[in-house]
């Protein structure tokens, strides 16, 4: 079985920076084999945020993409903090929020992008967890979207 830094390597995913805090709180908090992270946002490797709103600006495609590189700035943060992806057990929750219109009804199909990242890197038992999507109005920065997630760990 291969590890989740060889499936990274072997889809040919390059991880984004991980994102410093843009406020007064941890991107990561460790506890009792937990990792919980702070809301991402879709974060690109060149530093700037996937922006706008899903339903009037952006499609539900456009909004997945998002969620996919949101996930990839999680992982970037997982590996910083603990050196490497090897050393998550598994997903254990994602909570995932969409900048969208009153009327967009598709937020699980835009969360996908994420979830589907995450159970291609650490696998179908493991890299699958509890999973919420809801909608929101707004977002900070105009994010397309916003992740946080708990992960079970070996402790950095």
């Amino acid at each position: 079985m291969q590890t989740p830094e060889e499936r990274l390597k072997e889809l040919g995913i390059e991880l984004p920076p991980a994102p410093k805090a843009i406020g007064v709180y941890k991107s990561a908090v460790f506890h009792n084999g937990l990792c919980y992270t702070s809301g991402h946002g879709p974060l690109k490797n060149d530093g700037t945020l996937m922006t706008g709103v899903v339903g009037s600006e952006h499609t539900v495609e456009d909004g997945y993409e998002a969620a996919r590189q949101t996930g990839l700035a999680i992982l970037a943060t997982l590996r910083k903090e603990l050196g490497t992806l090897n050393k998550v057990k598994r997903v254990v929750k994602i909570f995932g929020m969409v900048q969208c219109t009153a009327d967009f009804k598709q937020h699980p199909a835009v969360i996908n992008g994420c979830s589907e990242l995450l159970r291609d890197i650490f696998g179908s038992d493991l890299g699958v967890g509890a999973r919420s999507a809801v909608g929101m109005l707004a977002l900070p920065v105009d994010m397309r979207v916003e992740i946080e997630g708990i992960f079970e760990v070996e402790m950095p």
